[in-house]
This record gives C-alpha cells, sequence and structure tokens, in this order.
C-alpha cells in the first residue's frame, strides 16, 4: 500500500499542476496568434480584434475583488462595471460575425472568472471568422430592424472595447494591483 501512495501522490500532484496550467491555457490570448502570410479585409478584421483580446486577456489578468469593487469617483463606473460593458461589446462583435440580431442578454449573474472566459472565447471565435472571411462586409451589426456596416462595428464596439480595456488597466492601477509589464502588445507575447 505504501508502494502505492508513492506512486500515486505525486501524480496527484502533478495532475493538479497540469490541470491549473491547462485552465490558463484554456483562455484565449495569452498570446496574439501569429499573424497570417497575407493582407486581406478578412485577416486584417482579425488581427484588429486580436488585439483586443491579447489586451483583454492582460487587462484583467489577476483582478482581485478590491479591484472589481474600485470605483474612482461617485460618477464613474466600477472596473467591474466596465467589465460588464466590454462583455457586452463582445457579444456584439460575435454577434456580428454570426450574423445574427443583438438581443439583452441575461447573463449579468456570471461570476467575474466567468465573464472572463466568455469575453475571451467571444472575442476569439468573431476574429476567427472574420481571419477566414474573404468579405467581411456582411458582418454588419443588427439592433433589431436597424442594420449597420461592418465599418460601424470597426469604430463602434471593437474600438470601444480597446478604450474600455485601457480604463480596467488605468483602474486597476489606482486600486494597487497594476498589470503584468511584461504584457508587451506591439509583440503580442510576454518579454522575458
Amino acid at each position: 500500500m505504501k508502494q502505492l501512495a508513492f506512486f500515486v501522490l505525486p501524480l496527484l500532484f502533478f495532475n493538479q499542476l497540469t490541470a491549473q496550467d491547462m485552465s490558463k491555457e484554456a483562455l484565449p490570448y495569452y498570446e496574439i496568434p501569429e499573424y497570417p502570410e497575407t493582407y486581406t479585409a478578412g485577416t486584417v478584421a482579425a488581427r484588429v480584434v486580436d488585439g483586443l483580446g491579447y489586451r483583454y486577456y492582460w487587462a484583467t489578468e489577476g483582478l482581485r475583488a478590491e479591484d472589481l469593487a474600485y470605483k474612482p469617483s461617485d460618477s464613474g463606473r466600477t472596473t467591474a462595471e466596465t467589465i460588464d460593458h466590454i462583455y457586452d461589446l463582445s457579444n456584439v462583435i460575435l454577434n456580428a460575425a454570426l450574423q445574427k440580431v443583438n438581443a439583452k442578454n441575461d447573463d449579468k449573474e456570471m461570476s467575474f472568472e466567468q465573464k472572463r472566459k466568455k469575453t475571451l472565447e467571444n472575442i476569439k471565435v468573431a476574429a476567427d471568422i472574420f481571419r477566414v472571411s474573404s468579405d467581411i462586409s456582411m458582418y454588419t451589426i443588427k439592433f433589431g430592424k436597424r442594420e449597420f456596416p461592418f465599418w460601424n462595428g470597426i469604430n463602434g464596439p471593437i474600438e470601444d472595447a480597446v478604450w474600455h480595456c485601457g480604463q480596467v488597466v488605468l483602474l486597476r492601477r489606482a486600486s494597487g494591483n497594476p498589470f503584468n509589464s511584461k504584457a508587451n502588445v506591439f509583440t503580442g507575447k510576454l518579454r522575458e
């Protein structure tokens, strides 16, 4: 029995470490994907969305409860409210990629970790769809009967989400938890 414990305990410990590593790897945008060989409207649009994913990953990595609750003023949003807004924007981006009409989400009861994961997944799915597209004009933004061209998707929800990622970085710095300074947005990788 002692021999079995000698082999099983280290295996369980290794499995737990591997599971922790896999859970981190399971989230997209730890690194930005490699860029494609060719420039097309689809690959450029995807790269813009990938840049958002990378920024969001590192803006939200390691946030604590006190960071999420931080609010710079009575009229400002908390970090958690800003993250809610980015999540909503990621749904608009995804719905454009899926060519779906936007509807009100009832996902407000998700934990921060669930919302973070879902936001990153939304961004990744949208980028993957754009990446292989030969005609991005089909990815309109639809609100009920109103429809807007992909141009509005770029300067609207995509760039708005990038803007708010910067706010999350500022808010977390103000709450005493700066983001990982090794996250390099130019290379899309962590500095050594």
